[in-house]
């Protein structure tokens, strides 16, 4: 009878023994389902991670790009054929009376730029570009000038619009940019980058003037603008600012900018242009410059190839 309770409950110990290990077992198997789940959904998220990284660098911009807040590139597309029909600087290989007049300008103005008289001029490669009065033909000067330049093999070329009373540079190309010169001066948080725009032609950047301000001339005169130009003229030596001013005068702001720059180039309207007006323009001019003019719209050219007061050589086109 003692044999039978010892067997009884040696029984009942294997039976608790095995079902205990049955539950251990069970248990071992939903922690091995578990891992084998979590590392499932670790190995989704590294996979969803990598995807990112790869798509975020697909759309990173090229160094050197620029980009804005949202790290979107700033691009402009200028209509090159459209701009050549129109009688600009082409930049095709075609040989025009006007490549050939601003290539005259544009040797001067490189000679003043980097060459020896460079050493005797403040910021000699920020080029400022005005008339004395509207509708003289500058900005269409300044952007054939850029566009002249953006050809050179060794220079790129950096056209501001500075006339942030009747902003034209980007009206006369026929594009429409964001923000401008004026909404980087009046935020601190903005880098130059944001306003600095590439285009296709590739040795070629713009600056536009964005909207106007009734601080403008405060603006314009400001420590921040005044860094600006520090670092346009010299941080990247191989690069020439070209910055359409408004007219000189009667403008506050035209005066401000003169001080930036080492060079000037004056655009004069054959026939309309006075005498006065020039002495006034190089009244309001640093003496320091090297300042040259260009005659627009000549109508009798008695010289050869239409050169002017023997420095730079005119145009008979229009603004």
């Amino acid at each position: 009878m003692a044999n039978n309770t010892i067997e009884k409950a040696l029984q009942r110990q294997k039976e608790a023994a095995a079902k205990q290990a049955a539950q251990q077992a069970e248990s071992q198997q939903e922690e091995n389902k578990s891992s084998t789940i979590e590392r499932t959904v670790e190995r989704q998220k590294v996979a969803v991670a990598e995807q990112q990284v790869q798509e975020k660098s697909a759309d990173k911009p090229i160094p050197g790009m620029a980009v804005n807040a949202d790290n979107e590139a700033l691009n402009l597309t200028i209509n090159l054929e459209e701009l050549d029909e129109r009688g600009f600087v082409s930049v095709s290989n075609a040989r025009k009376l006007i490549n050939e007049e601003y290539r005259e300008i544009k040797r001067k103005l490189l000679r003043n730029a980097f060459g020896a008289l460079s050493k005797t001029l403040k910021n000699s490669n920020i080029i400022m570009v005005s008339s004395a009065r509207p509708s003289e033909g500058k900005t269409f000067t300044a952007i054939n000038l850029a566009l002249s330049f953006a050809a050179e093999q060794d220079k790129t070329v950096l056209l501001v619009d500075a006339d942030v009373l009747k902003p034209n540079v980007t009206r006369t190309l026929r594009v429409n940019p964001g923000e401008g010169l004026m909404e980087y001066l009046l935020d601190e948080n903005k880098d130059i980058s944001d306003v600095l725009y590439r285009t296709n032609v590739d040795k070629l950047r713009i600056i536009p003037a964005g909207q106007t301000h009734h601080l403008s001339t405060e603006l314009l005169a400001s420590e921040r603008m005044n860094e600006t130009i520090d670092e346009f003229s010299n941080r990247y030596p191989d690069r020439i600012v070209i910055i359409d001013t408004p007219p000189l005068i009667g403008i506050n702001e035209s005066a401000v900018l003169a001080s930036f720059a080492g060079q000037a180039v004056i655009v004069t309207e054959e026939g309309r242009t006075k005498l006065n007006d020039i002495n006034n323009i190089v009244d309001r001019l640093n003496p320091d410059m090297a300042v040259g003019f260009v005659v627009n719209k000549a109508v009798n050219e008695s010289a050869e190839n239409g050169n002017y007061y023997g420095y730079y050589y005119g145009s008979d086109r229009t603004e």
